[in-house]
């Protein structure tokens, strides 16, 4: 006998893991995401008609869709139970238009965790689907589509095939390579800075602990020492002052604790704790979103939706944090009412924050259960949503001014009072201000012995590259991309060889470069990050009804078309000649771009297919090899170097050998990769 309903989402675990909680009159099926899409191509949309869309079933879903339908032919009711996104709002909407569904009830159920009560509460309490959440993703996805579709071929045509551009990518991409620019141009400047270290006098107290100070003044004016012979002169006149404190300040600092976890600022402490990229980090979150299996309680969601852009939190979930925190912690961690946290303006405050399920389900008791990284990244959030709830540390600062003369320098310090929050989860900062030291009791006019007087040498630093953590923040602190795009854009910069990963940060290569000044250069709209920004306004304005998605998208094709055509007419193709010549025609060989990089290519091409890769000028240092090394990237967008001769010698290095290593084994001991496969 059939089942009187069927229940769709996206996944297999989380099929398992709803099932577990509905009825025998219930079959939770997957679609396994997207079923149809754009087509792959053509451009698949009717600009001049609306922008009426042409979607076609997935290469690969045709079966699964007849399946589903199959599998729905003979039941009374089908609820499409997505994720609570325009993504899963468009998934379903697509799948219901698909099936055909004509004698079945149809109904959208949604929930921002996968437990018992919220299952229940969405199926008492199912709805129709949202038009205008759909008409916000397609035109999202139209935008993406236009976009995509006729920049790609300019790129083609200027640098080499197979290239193409992102609306939100390409603004991502733009960040970084402005950012490299500024490290080139960056030119170092000297400064010198002088610190001393400091004890009472003898006879002064008891408390003789030394403690350090800097010099800040020089007759009340803010010191700015050029270069060491001007340190140095300061020095000599300094060591024969006589020293007293002159001002003793102490003030109580408040650190409150930060939000719980939206997308992007999991995405970021994720990265600078755990060292997860933002792909990674959402794939785990996936996994502890859909359902992990608990013992004897079968599959499990462990946290709520990990998409979200709000901080909002369930009145039942603040029930039990706060209950948690008074029973483990004590009342003095407990604030008399819940801490409410502002969202950014455009949040969707009908979702939640990113928190467990259940806060009673410790990490320690999750251990058994999860694998390494996932009890990293639970552990992050738990820690993360249980110290938001709690009252803030208290923090003693002294700040010490010692006077010398024509002289003032300044020792800081600080005690912790009370630990709140931090007992729980510290931030950099707050990591950084418990690191300060205690100042020993000191009092105005005290004495001091000078112990050391050390100049230093400075150099003014340039900014650092982005890391995936700071990028992120970055393009949500402009307005750019939304919740769902930030780890597919970084995904998408690095598998196009745009930028590669080094060391934890994202640097582009020359590909990348040439890409981002030639769509800056005729693009200047698209590649402009508050117009991005801006549309993102745009789309989440179509989403709350408040906008005809048709007129924001002549909005921005009109310019666009403008710009198309003229880069269409003016764009030429350049040729980079060098001074190799071709060992098959003797032609020169001309650089160009392809999957892996840059490689050398005969200028005769397709006459001579000659082309070979680019030496970095250092021989391979394997014993008896005699190849070049040659830069290379691995699939996760890596760079390493990786021998000519390959697969014969296949010696790998994460960084350049010096010409003057001679050991090879131990080069490939200590800084061997994968097989250059990777």
């Amino acid at each position: 006998m059939s089942k009187k309903a069927i229940v769709i989402v996206e996944s297999p675990a989380k099929a398992r893991t709803i099932s577990k909680f509905l009825g025998k009159d219930f079959s939770v099926v997957s679609s396994m995401g997207h079923i149809v899409d754009l087509p792959q191509k053509k451009l698949g949309v009717e600009i001049d008609n609306a922008y009426k869309t042409e979607y076609v079933v997935i290469p690969g879903k045709k079966k699964l869709l007849g399946e589903l339908k199959k599998t729905a032919k003979d039941v009374d009711a089908v609820y499409f139970a997505t994720d609570p996104d325009r993504e899963g709002e468009a998934i379903g909407w697509n799948l219901k238009e698909w099936m055909s569904l004509k004698k079945q009830e149809v109904y959208r159920v949604e929930f921002h965790e996968i437990t018992k009560s919220a299952i229940d509460e969405a199926f008492r309490s199912p709805r129709a689907f949202n038009e205008d959440r759909i008409r916000a993703q397609q035109a999202r996805r139209i935008l993406d589509r236009i976009v995509g579709y006729f920049l790609s071929p300019l790129l083609w045509r200027k640098v080499t095939r197979g290239l193409s551009a992102g609306r939100v990518q390409s603004v991502a991409l733009r960040l970084i390579v402005e950012r490299e620019k500024e490290i080139r141009a960056f030119v170092p400047q000297e400064y010198w800075s002088i610190d001393a270290e400091f004890k009472k006098k003898e006879g002064a107290a008891k408390d003789k602990r030394p403690f350090r100070a800097s010099l800040e003044k020089i007759d009340d004016q803010k010191i700015q020492i050029a270069n060491e012979a001007e340190a140095q002169k300061i020095v000599a006149d300094l060591a024969a002052k006589d020293f007293k404190v002159e001002s003793v300040d102490k003030t109580m600092k408040s650190r409150s604790p930060l939000a719980p976890f939206i997308t992007s600022t999991l995405q970021q402490d994720a990265f600078n704790k755990l060292r997860y990229s933002a792909t990674k980090t959402m794939f785990i979150a996936q996994q502890l979103y859909e359902g992990i299996e608990v013992g004897e309680e079968g599959p499990v969601g462990l946290i709520t939706y990990m998409r979200t852009d709000s901080t909002q939190v369930a009145q039942v979930a603040l029930s039990e944090v706060r209950s948690f925190i008074s029973s483990a912690y004590g009342a003095p961690y407990l604030p008399d009412a819940p801490r409410v946290y502002k969202s950014k303006k455009l949040a969707q405050e009908a979702h939640e924050a990113i928190r467990p399920t259940g806060v009673k389900r410790t990490p320690k008791d999750m251990q058994a259960y999860l694998t390494p990284e996932q009890l990293k990244l639970y552990e992050l959030i738990w820690k993360r949503f249980v110290a938001s709830q709690m009252n803030p540390a208290q923090m003693e600062q002294t700040s010490v001014v010692i006077r010398a003369d024509r002289y003032a320098l300044k020792a800081t310090g600080s005690r912790l009072i009370f630990d709140g929050f931090s007992v729980l989860y510290k931030s950099e900062d707050d990591s950084e201000e418990e690191a300060k030291k205690e100042l020993p009791a000191l009092a105005a006019a005290d004495a001091l012995t000078l112990v050391t007087l050390e100049p230093g040498q400075h150099f003014t630093k340039p900014p650092a590259r982005y890391s995936e953590g700071s990028l992120i923040k970055a393009l949500e602190e402009d307005g750019v991309g939304r919740p769902s795009t930030y780890a597919p854009t970084i995904a998408t910069v690095v598998s196009r060889d745009y930028v590669r990963r080094e060391k934890g940060y994202l640097l582009p290569t020359d590909l990348g470069i040439k890409v981002s000044e030639l769509l800056v250069s005729y693009f200047p709209q698209v590649m402009d990050v508050s117009f991005t920004a801006h549309m993102e306004e745009e789309l989440d304005m179509i989403e709350d009804g408040k906008a005809d998605w048709v007129k924001i998208l002549n909005e921005f094709y009109a310019p666009f078309k403008e710009k198309l055509d003229f880069a269409a007419q003016d764009i030429k193709k350049e040729v980079i000649y060098t001074d190799e010549i071709c060992d098959k025609c003797g032609k020169p060989m001309v650089v160009k771009w392809g999957r892996k990089g840059k490689f050398l290519s005969c200028s005769d091409y397709p006459t001579c297919k000659n082309s070979k890769s680019i030496s970095s000028g250092v021989k391979c240092p394997a014993p008896g090899c005699g190849g070049d090394l040659i830069l290379r990237r691995s699939y996760r967008g890596r760079s390493f170097y990786g021998c000519s001769n390959y697969p014969k010698c296949t010696f790998t290095s994460r960084d350049l050998p010096s010409t003057e290593e001679t050991p090879a084994a131990d080069a490939q001991d200590k800084n061997t990769l994968p097989p250059q496969g990777d």
